[in-house]
């Protein structure tokens, strides 16, 4: 990334990180309007929630699946390097904001919430709290940034290690998550069971 590519100065810049701002407050604006909660219905914040199946998972401000997240923005870096080559960094973090969160409302859309119980290992799940899915969105852009600024083979490693590590923790990751949305695996959900 170069002081051209990313500069706060210019106006068009500006505009762009307008525009990525924009979208992130209509992602909350929505998330809100379609009924999901604030906060955890706890009652209070927590920086990390370690439990899988648990009530508070996707409700803080992080948990195990935030490495997926971080790695949305390596991905997502890499189609706007493929796409909008030549526009400026603002404009490719807009269009990933805009991806992440049209992902964050539809996944926290009646239809995906009830596809989640039935094909994944997420059985209680019941959806993200606004501020989980919000923070999920700014751990995407800190991974933008991260891919932005590290060298590619660094970045896949980094992909890889958060992959495996989450795939052996909690036998779940980005991967697993994907697939088992879209293509349920019996075998797959048998050994996600198995946590």
């Amino acid at each position: 990334m170069t002081a051209a590519e990313f500069s706060p100065s210019s106006s068009s810049s500006k505009r762009w990180l307008l525009a990525a701002l924009i979208l992130f407050l209509l992602q909350i604006a929505i998330l809100y309007a379609i009924g999901r909660i604030p906060i955890c219905e706890c009652g209070y914040v927590k920086f990390w929630e370690g439990g899988v199946n648990t009530s508070g998972n996707s409700q803080h401000l992080s948990d195990w699946y935030t490495p997926s997240h971080i790695i949305h923005g390596f991905l997502f870096y890499g189609l706007g390097w493929l796409i909008l080559r030549r526009a400026p960094l603002a404009a490719r973090l807009s269009l990933a904001i805009l991806i992440e969160a049209a992902w964050e409302i539809a996944e926290n859309s009646p239809l995906i919430i009830d596809r989640y119980r039935t094909a994944t290992m997420a059985l209680g799940y019941t959806g993200d709290s606004i501020l989980n899915s919000a923070m999920d969105t700014v751990f995407m852009a800190l991974g933008f940034f991260a891919a932005s600024r590290l060298p590619v083979w660094l970045t896949v490693a980094i992909a890889i290690f958060f992959e495996l590590a989450t795939g052996y923790i909690i036998r779940d990751n980005l991967t697993l998550n994907v697939l088992m949305l879209v293509w349920p695996v019996d075998a797959v959900r048998v050994w996600q069971g198995w946590l």
